[in-house]
């Protein structure tokens, strides 16, 4: 473990990112309690450092804190989970628009290079790479739809709904379903056509909602993400 004098001097808001990242990427489950002295040594930080940065992610709706038992991470339920994707839908749908009337070359070629990987990863039965092209994706439209204030709150949103998502993605059949509607948001999106990149993602997470109370109700799977 790198000690904090190896990481060089301590940042209130590097532990917050660090420990943010952590939760969303999924190295917290749950519920799992969240202890301030084990959390120091994990992240070469001070205590206060820690409790500064606990307080942080409950204001943003990832961690929880509990009368006289310290802070966890906070289970987001599948209700909860189908509203998130809802207010996903509007802002992934404005950012979609506004990312086909702006994009590069560069970005054009990312956009099919992805989509290639997409299908490559559905023909092979690669479900955690396909997860990863799926986040790639989603992750270079908000960049690339220059809204900050949709892509800040579409960041905190990712890191409640992180395990909603993950199952979704390990779902028997998922990727075939959803393959299409990636490939319809990437060629609207290559197309410049802002109307239509709108719908194809509004589409794709329309069919989220509908597919979460099926994965909700379905058994744990047994693979645990380890990095989005």
């Amino acid at each position: 473990m790198t000690s904090a004098a190896e990481r060089g001097p301590e940042r209130p808001v590097a532990v917050v990112d660090a420990l943010r990242a952590a939760i969303s990427e999924g190295e917290f489950a749950p519920n799992q309690r969240l202890v301030e002295a084990d959390l120091s040594e994990q992240f070469g930080a001070s205590r206060a450092a820690v409790r500064a940065a606990l307080l942080e992610l409950t204001s943003e709706g990832l961690v929880e804190r509990m009368q006289n038992r310290g802070a966890r991470v906070r289970a987001i339920s599948l209700d909860e989970a189908v509203e998130i994707t809802e207010v996903r839908m509007v802002l992934e749908g404005l950012l979609a628009a506004k990312a086909a009337t702006r994009l590069s070359d560069d970005d054009r070629t990312r956009l099919r290079g992805i989509g290639a990987a997409m299908e490559h990863a559905v023909s092979a039965g690669d479900l955690l790479g396909y997860s990863e092209r799926n986040r790639e994706l989603h992750a270079l439209v908000r960049e690339a739809g220059e809204q900050r204030t949709a892509g800040r709150i579409l960041e905190r949103l990712r890191g409640q709904n992180v395990r909603h998502q993950f199952r979704l993605a390990m779902h028997p059949g998922r990727p075939s379903v959803s393959l299409p509607q990636h490939l319809a948001i990437i060629d609207a999106l290559c197309a410049g056509d802002p109307d239509r990149a709108e719908e194809a993602m509004r589409a794709h997470l329309r069919s989220v909602v509908e597919t979460l109370p099926e994965v909700g109700s379905a058994p744990t799977r047994v693979v645990e993400p380890q990095r989005w």
